[in-house]
């Protein structure tokens, strides 16, 4: 079994108000991992973690193989970083971070990034603070690119950017995963991104791992089932419901364990309907809202 790009192993760090709890994450090679949580939720700190920037508490930290932090200066020549508040040297051209990145890294694939200026149409004789937003952060990533590095860690790299740059963004990152010995961690709160190019995926909440799978799993086994329930008729308790609403005699539950399929005795379907339901509609859930149910049903269970 070959060694994971990174893993974390119950690690956990604490603040005067907020405490990252037993996080465990493991990052295979040739996966882009979408790490998505609300703001505050600790998808920064477990990013800063795995940088280095800032030591953990307890646990253990492995990136490309080396300890964190005590090797950190050995594993960042292979790990590109990008973050929203990320800062460049505002005076400077975006040709003079080139050079300077190109005279540090021995990886730096300068046909490429000029092929990532053409892509990002990005000019190298602007001064960064000539850049929009959206053209500062493509400016950073096509800087991280360009070293070819095994893993990227982004952390909220799309944050404010229009629709077209976060399709360039998208798009690049996808590409980079051709290569099946280079990883990504990508951090969001926006869910449409992440389903989109994520092939796993791990929700973090209230600093606690909530969730963590491959995203057809995710979108496979949430269903949301509309149920017609007579008067009189109880509906009986599934495994795996984790959320009821009623309205007259319309039921919509939600589900995070569809399987097996709609002819087996051991359905959700054929459960409520030999009590005497009947389910009128079984629809799909977005990302999103898969998201939002699971951190409002272990937040139901934590007060519980």
């Amino acid at each position: 079994m070959t060694e994971p790009v990174l893993e974390l192993d119950g690690v956990e760090k604490a603040y005067r108000f907020f405490q990252l709890s037993d996080v465990r994450l493991r990052l295979e090679a040739g996966q882009i991992m979408g790490f998505v949580g609300p703001n505050g939720a600790g998808k920064s700190t477990t990013i800063r973690i795995l940088m280095g920037m800032i030591r953990q508490d307890r646990g253990s930290v492995r990136v490309l193989g080396r300890r964190i932090p005590e090797e950190q200066a050995e594993a960042k020549r292979d790990i590109g970083f990008v973050s929203e508040d990320m800062r460049l040297h505002e005076a400077t051209t975006l040709s003079w971070h080139m050079k300077l990145l190109a005279s540090i890294y021995p990886t730096w694939d300068s046909a490429y990034a000029a092929a990532l200026l053409e892509r990002f149409t990005l000019h190298a004789d602007q001064t960064i603070k000539e850049l929009s937003h959206g053209e500062r952060m493509k400016a950073v990533l096509l800087l991280a690119l360009a070293r070819r590095p095994r893993l990227l860690l982004l952390d909220e790299p799309t944050t404010g950017l229009d629709p077209v740059a976060r399709h360039e963004i998208l798009a690049e990152l996808m590409d980079v995963v051709r290569d099946e010995r280079r990883a990504i961690l990508f951090s969001s709160h926006n869910t449409q991104d992440v389903e989109q190019i994520s092939d796993a995926i791990t929700f973090i909440d209230r600093g606690r791992i909530i969730d963590s799978s491959d995203t057809e799993t995710f979108l496979d086994r949430w269903r949301r089932l509309h149920v017609d329930v007579p008067p009189g008729v109880t509906l009986p308790a599934i495994p795996g419901i984790v959320e009821t609403n009623v309205s007259g005699r319309l039921v919509v539950a939600t589900t995070n364990a569809y399987a097996p399929g709609p002819l087996s005795p051991l359905s959700i379907e054929a459960m409520y309907e030999s009590a005497g339901a009947r389910v009128c509609d079984v629809q799909r859930m977005t990302l999103e809202e898969i998201f939002v149910a699971t951190v409002m049903s272990k937040r139901r269970e934590q007060a519980a």
